[in-house]
């Protein structure tokens, strides 16, 4: 079933990682399988069978060719630094290759108790399971990169977290899973040939560009490649109203994808200090200051890679601070590329970023909804008439009254053919997001009633998520006051 394995990370020393059997379940059940993703990754579904499929995916049997291992990594978690996490709960089966030529990982999530569990019992609740699945796929629906969940199986057994709760296993699929905090295991122990061997497996498998580079220039280059796809990232994370809520850098993939998805939500009222994660206390990884982590993550990485940067610790030093000091200009560039998008705007124009921020400002004071705020804009763009809609969603709809004629002046100075400005911002704004109350909705049934019925309808619903479906309208409302979620938690 499982197409063959290479285990490039599994060749790797032995420090980098301890070998660990997945721990096996009483019961496990398939209840979501994602047979394109299976396709594109080579699966041989001929003779696809369900109960088997729960058996490969619970871990209760190690697919042929597979060496299983649980990564070591550390990182810091809210600003602090833990010298030793890893994979507490999750077990890398190895990588394969995809139909398109890409190394992809196949990992286990919720496995069983590993070396780095620091007293966990490596297990994951279904709610948590559903909620990534749900969230990744609806993530990379809207272009956004991201790990990406192939099959979810419950387990029989029940797991604790301040009350019994179903078991269940993911199964994720990444690019990789090495994160900064992979960086920052090898540098608190000063293992600079760790560091080193790292650096040059992240630059082969994700920037083979960099390769043809000598010496510092190409850990400087890995500082920078990681970077610009850091911004791209944070820019797309913006534009559709996601917030991470635990942006560690343990959760900062290499990669430029989004990894992790245990307490994030998308914003409905727009709020620039929106947060919902139950542990983000201080406000750390709100909505606004996704941005600045995202910079501040980067200067952990460079922290680690100066020994290979330039043997001159000032010289390594002031380089990399230069690389770090463009990173807000890269940001801006890439979201008022995501905005101007959204807007309807083609070209770029000085004035733009004013025009963007006294929208996002009438939001915010008008409390209105962020995904229908932009796709009813891209309804108005060509007919006036569906202003009224858009101008409903305000409690203060005086202000964006106002701002409507200036932006209808600037969509005037680069005109398009008609009925195209409307496309584009149609196939930029989604209609549909894995609203919180759905989420919770869907969750609920699955964990309460063992009804799955709801989370198959809002993962068909979000992964379609620029297409009219009409039938489903009232999935693109906000929650009314009483179904409204205002903290999210992690599954650990």
């Amino acid at each position: 079933m499982f197409p063959p394995f290479t285990l490039r990370y599994a060749r790797l020393p032995e420090r980098f990682y301890a070998h660990f059997e997945p721990v096996p379940v009483r019961e496990p059940h398939l209840i979501a399988f994602n047979r394109p993703l299976a396709e594109t990754l080579g699966f041989d579904l001929a003779d696809f069978d369900a109960e088997e499929a729960a058996v490969w995916f619970s871990g209760n049997v190690v697919p042929r060719g597979a060496e299983p291992l649980a990564q070591a990594y550390a990182g810091h978690q809210f600003g602090g630094f833990v010298p030793q996490l890893g994979d507490g709960r999750a077990v890398l089966l190895g990588e394969v290759t995809d139909r398109d030529g890409r190394l992809r990982d196949i990992q286990l999530k919720g496995a069983g108790r590993t070396p780095f569990s620091r007293g966990g019992d490596g297990r994951a609740p279904l709610g948590p399971v559903l909620r990534e699945y749900l969230v990744s796929e609806a993530m990379h629906a809207l272009g956004i990169p991201t790990t990406r969940a192939l099959a979810a199986v419950t387990t029989g057994e029940r797991v604790v977290r301040g009350i019994p709760e179903p078991g269940a296993i993911l199964t994720r699929v990444a690019a990789s899973h090495i994160r900064v905090g992979t960086f920052q295991y090898f540098a608190a122990r000063g293992d600079i040939d760790g560091v080193r061997e790292l650096a040059d497996h992240a630059i082969e498998r994700h920037y083979p560009e960099l390769t043809k580079r000598e010496g510092g220039e190409r850990y400087l280059g890995l500082l920078e490649a990681v970077q610009a796809r850091q911004a791209v990232l944070v820019a797309k994370w913006l534009g559709v109203g996601f917030i991470h809520g635990v942006m560690n850098t343990d959760n900062t993939s290499i990669s430029g994808e989004t990894i992790d998805f245990g307490p994030c939500a998308f914003m409905e009222q727009y709020d620039p200090r929106m947060v919902f994660s139950s542990i983000d206390e201080g406000g750390r990884y709100a909505y606004t200051n996704q941005p600045w982590i995202a910079q501040w993550n980067l200067a952990r990485l460079a922290e680690t890679l100066l020994p290979l940067i330039d043997e001159d610790s000032d010289r390594a030093v002031e380089r990399a601070t230069e690389l770090l000091h463009r990173f807000p200009g890269q940001h801006e560039d890439e979201w008022l590329a995501e905005m101007r998008a959204k807007l309807g705007l083609q070209q770029a124009r000085p004035e733009d970023k004013a025009l963007i921020e006294a929208l996002l400002a009438a939001m915010h004071r008008g409390r209105a909804d962020f995904t229908l705020t932009f796709r009813r804009l891209a309804e108005a763009a060509e007919n006036a008439e569906a202003e009224a809609s858009l101008v409903a969603l305000f409690e203060r709809p005086e202000e964006v009254a106002g701002w409507l004629e200036e932006w209808r002046q600037r969509l005037a100075q680069e005109p398009l053919p008609e009925g195209e400005r409307t496309h584009r911002m149609r196939l930029t704004n989604p209609a549909f997001i894995p609203r919180n109350h759905r989420v919770q909705q869907a969750l609920s049934a699955a964990m309460d009633e063992n009804d799955f019925g709801p989370f198959e309808t809002l993962l068909e619903i979000v992964t379609r998520p620029y297409d009219d479906q009409p039938e489903r309208e009232e999935y693109t409302l906000p929650a009314e006051p009483t179904e409204r979620v205002f903290r999210t938690f992690c599954g650990t």
